[in-house]
């Protein structure tokens, strides 16, 4: 059977499917014809069967060793582990862009079932505006970058994936990021079809509040997993370079953590409206322009997919509409969005816009950094980079006014605050922050102005949450039974807060506070890194699925520890590249972090080791924001319950 030809019979099929999701709820609504209106659901839910079968058989190409497809043939091999090849299906351009269309049909599809209670105008709006998305990303596909491209005759063998993507951390990292680029794509439908229908109000807000929510922790998720394959995968010892491609879904998260605090203003006090819209058109225009970085060759990275001209101005041209039209519709509506509802500067909501504000200029902090070699380049031709020094000096300060704005937040109260709360809390917060500041200082020694203020922040944050949450409790409760009462949604909050601040202090460490040690060792040697001593046991060879390795065995011993850390430089056979395989160990508190160079003839290694105090807490501040993150979403989960058995 021609599964090959079945699948790319499938994607144009979607696409016909899709162009009718778009079609029949701007026909229906026009005409008041509810029957042609109604089309647009069955065709959302077909469009994601029909997409997700073609996907399927994607992933059967590469499972199988398909190599009469091209794609297949220039990312796998026979020898590939399973899950790589099964990751490989998007770890290309062709079948990202074919996931990202899969995840694109799919919301639509719960959009369809799951917005069914939704205003009428405002549900098939919004579908017909996530049709018109799914039929550009499916159109680009065809026309520049089909996944079923066949080869004839097939090879035997095919080229293999790019050694530094055959990792579980890469695996899931695109699938997450791209549900949360997807998810912001609903944002944007809906806030495009609230601002056709003229109509921007809380329950609106209330309606997009759970994608954007869901489009928060599904970005957060695959960026901290990003961070952590960064950090054992490519042996520098870093988590995050602004590599333009790091940045391209910085910038989204930036934005979405913008909306997701405007959202709640907009439901809660339904003010902001204008703003809500405006960062939700912002949100998605960020997620675009990470494809386009992504995908169009103007920026080499190792995460870049393409380098073919044609589809970065199919990219582009997406990008102009989607953006240009975005805005064209805010322009025409944002006089009629004005606010009735008004609240003090010294307030809740003037916290969260302040915090907005620092939000979106971290972003455009961050997008001028990444966008400006590429302009001075096409402009006159001269080739410059921006990197680390830029960044830590422009968006840095941006990120540590946001952080006093969070540590202050808790103790705003909506409407307006009262000045004796805040200085009361503040100052009890900052003296408690200060105390441990202290106590951590004499015990490490910290000699970084820079990272004494990103700890004091962090902690203070913490404290801050900690609080917040005390004072969240009913007067009835003790402390220990009253923890189980407070709102799920005040949980999510200081989950989130706390996670922020807890990656600020793991990033301090793993950046300020490292240790480094780089030198060369034969056998029985030893070095020192920090309050450790490391000696080279032994060296080995591995044989590995679809590589061999060179492992060295070094043992640790300091503050009472003893570890064995086993470094590898791999060889991939059939692409012959190699890779560096950090070896981590440690505590809950620090890692141990040794990274094996070259060797020569006579047995001399070299190694780069680093001991990290509080880097694990980068990763413990990823999930607490995860955690915060469903928290929320159960929230308004049991919300929409509740609500719906009054109204019953």
């Amino acid at each position: 059977m021609p599964y090959n030809e079945i699948g790319h019979f499938l994607l144009v099929l979607s696409g016909v499917i899709a162009f009718i999701q778009f079609i029949t709820p701007t026909i229906g609504l026009k005409f008041n014809r509810p029957n042609i209106t109604h089309i647009a659901d069955p065709a959302s839910k077909m469009g994601a069967i029909v997409i997700s079968l073609s996907f399927i058989l994607l992933v059967r190409a590469f499972v199988l060793s398909d190599f009469s497809v091209t794609l297949v043939l220039n990312n796998s091999h026979t020898l590939k582990p399973l899950l790589y090849k099964i990751s490989g299906t998007w770890g290309n351009h062709e079948g990202s862009l074919l996931l990202w269309a899969l995840v694109l049909s799919i919301m639509g599809a719960c959009v369809a079932i799951f917005g069914k209670k939704n205003p009428y105008m405002l549900h098939f709006r919004s579908l017909s505006v996530q049709g018109l998305i799914s039929l550009a990303f499916i159109s680009f596909m065809l026309a520049t970058s089909n996944p079923f491209d066949r080869m004839f005759p097939p090879p035997i063998e095919g080229t293999g994936l790019n050694p530094l993507l055959q990792d579980p951390g890469l695996a899931f990292h695109p699938p997450l990021l791209y549900i949360g680029y997807v998810g912001l794509s609903v944002a944007f439908s809906y806030a495009a079809a609230a601002l056709i229908n003229g109509r921007v109000d809380a329950a609106w807000a209330s309606h997009m509040r759970p994608w954007v929510i869901l489009a928060w922790l599904a970005l957060t998720g695959g960026i901290i997993l990003g961070s952590w394959w960064a950090y054992y995968e490519l042996g520098w010892g870093g988590f995050w370079f602004w590599d333009p491609v790091e940045n391209a879904s910085l910038m989204p998260w930036l934005a979405a953590t913008a909306l997701l605090h405007s959202v709640i203003v907009s439901e809660k006090r339904n003010t902001l409206k204008a703003w809500t819209a405006l960062l939700a058109i912002s949100a998605f225009s960020f997620s675009l322009l990470g494809t386009f970085i992504v995908r169009s060759g103007v920026i080499t990275s190792v995460h870049a997919f393409a380098t073919d001209p044609e589809r970065g101005v199919w990219i582009l041209a997406l990008l102009t509409i989607a953006i240009g039209g975005g805005l064209f519709l805010y322009g025409l509506r944002a006089p009629l969005l004005k606010s009735h509802n008004t609240f003090k500067p010294l307030s809740r909501e003037g916290g969260l816009v302040i915090n907005n504000v620092l939000l979106s200029v971290a972003a455009g902090i961050i997008l001028t950094g990444t966008l400006y070699p590429v302009i001075l380049e096409a402009i006159t031709g001269a080739k410059i980079s921006v990197g680390a020094p830029y960044f830590e000096k422009t968006a840095v300060p941006i990120f540590v006014l946001i952080s006093i704005v969070a540590g202050i937040g808790p103790f705003m109260d909506w409407k307006r605050a009262k000045l004796s709360t805040m200085i009361k809390y503040s100052l009890q917060t900052i003296g408690f922050a200060s105390v441990l500041l202290c106590t951590l200082y004499a015990f490490l020694n910290i000699k970084s102005f820079g990272a004494l203020v990103g700890m004091f922040l962090g902690i203070w944050i913490i404290i801050a949450s900690i609080i917040d949450v005390i004072r969240a409790i009913p007067k009835r409760h003790s402390l220990i039974k009253g923890l189980f009462k407070v709102r799920i949604q005040k949980w999510a909050m200081v989950l989130a807060h706390m996670g922020m601040a807890t990656f600020i202090i793991g990033a301090v460490g793993a950046s300020l506070l490292t240790k480094e040690t780089i030198t060369t060792l034969n056998l029985n040697q030893s070095t020192t890194v920090g309050n450790f001593t490391a000696t080279f046991i032994k060296i080995s060879n591995h044989k590995g699925d679809n590589y061999l390795a060179r492992r060295a065995t070094l043992s640790l011993k300091g503050k009472g520890h003893v570890f064995t850390l086993s470094p590898e430089n791999r060889r991939y056979v059939v692409s012959d590249q190699s890779t560096t395989e950090a070896s981590i160990s440690g505590t809950l508190w620090y890692d141990i972090y040794v990274a094996m160079g070259d060797e020569d003839s006579e047995g001399n290694v070299v190694f780069r080791l680093h001991e990290k105090p509080f880097a694990p807490m980068l990763w413990y501040g990823g999930i607490l924001m995860v955690l915060g993150g469903i928290c929320s979403m159960i929230g308004m989960r049991r919300r929409k319950h509740i609500s719906s058995e009054k109204v019953s």
